[in-house]
């Protein structure tokens, strides 16, 4: 997946979003390296010596033994392979532990640009905030338009034509004590290849656009517990104005997905009509599919009770079965 994501974004990105704990010491001409991908290397075989399959434009993390390995070889022959290391286009070294190295690795950076970095975490920590990190900014990712719900503790991604009510039925829910992540614009990611997250943009998290009145904020209005950052899509709603000449589904037992990202999801086309209680459905939607993602099928559990029913004897006798 193609990024600008750069070291220097690692340092401003602390605190924020991630917990790293670290500061540049040296190589600051270079915090505009790219990072390219979402590996974290650790640099043991190349400082033995080893460069082949060398994963230099990853990240390259220094735990207590290479830190230790660079401190007891500055006078060494061994050291030559440090400065054959930071030849390499790296994007950043990064030492955990607080553990700053010596003061001819730091001049070998600024001489070569690399970026050397000093986190308080231990390197077990470490590793784990940065795959986490990596792993949010190169997954892959869309926007699309709509309303955003938990309901029941399912994540409902609600679509329609401009205009349908996705905001209105959006709000009827909150009001009913259900949760708004994101409306209007919603930022989609795949993580892990599995799981389909939606959250807000940063600039209208928790506002809403209603019509007639205008931009409300929904977590001043209901409070903390009405909003949420992010959730996982788990139902895919389409409002549909009512058509009569459009078959819509009255049975159920063929489940249909819509795919983001290359990942499917459960989806329901439901039609909209004056006097029909749009929230009210969502809710029963949201009930529904919780029993599904139990194994429990209504509308399958129907057919079979109803094909088992047509095999009694007593039915079988009936005149209705008979009768030719």
């Amino acid at each position: 997946m193609e990024t600008d994501f750069r070291t220097l974004d690692l340092l401003q990105i602390d605190g924020k979003e991630s917990s790293l704990k670290i500061c540049c010491i040296a190589g600051k001409l270079g915090l505009d390296r790219k990072i390219t991908n979402r590996k974290i290397n650790r640099p043991g075989l190349a400082l033995g010596g080893y460069f082949d399959f060398f994963s230099y434009q990853s990240i390259q993390v220094f735990g207590k033994g290479e830190s230790n390995f660079i401190k007891n070889n500055t006078k060494t022959k061994l050291f030559d392979n440090v400065k054959k290391m930071l030849e390499f286009e790296i994007p950043c070294c990064i030492f955990a532990n607080d553990n700053t190295p010596p003061d001819s690795f730091c001049d070998l950076a600024d001489k070569n640009n690399v970026p050397v970095i000093i986190s308080k975490l231990s390197t077990d920590d470490l590793m784990a905030n940065l795959f986490e990190l990596l792993g949010d900014v190169f997954s892959p990712k869309t926007t699309i338009h709509g309303s955003l719900v938990e309901v029941f503790g399912i994540g409902i991604l609600i679509l329609g034509k401009s205009g349908i009510g996705k905001s209105e039925t959006a709000l009827e829910l909150v009001e009913r004590g259900h949760r708004l992540i994101a409306d209007d614009t919603i930022e989609l990611k795949l993580v892990k290849n599995k799981v389909l997250m939606g959250k807000s943009t940063k600039i209208i998290a928790h506002h809403m656009e209603i019509k007639g009145i205008g931009i409300i904020n929904v977590k001043n209005l209901f409070g903390i517990g009405a909003v949420r950052e992010e959730k996982k899509v788990q139902l895919v709603i389409e409002l549909d104005d009512w058509d009569p000449n459009k078959e819509y589904d009255r049975i159920g037992i063929d489940d249909k997905f819509i795919e983001y990202l290359g990942l499917p999801i459960p989806y329901l086309l439901i039609p909209v009509m004056p006097g029909r209680n749009i929230p009210i459905v969502m809710e029963t939607a949201a009930r529904n599919q919780r029993l599904k993602m139990q194994g429990i099928n209504a509308a399958k559990e129907f057919n079979k009770n109803l094909l088992e029913y047509y095999e009694t004897e007593e039915i079988k006798n009936s005149y209705f079965y008979n009768k030719e």
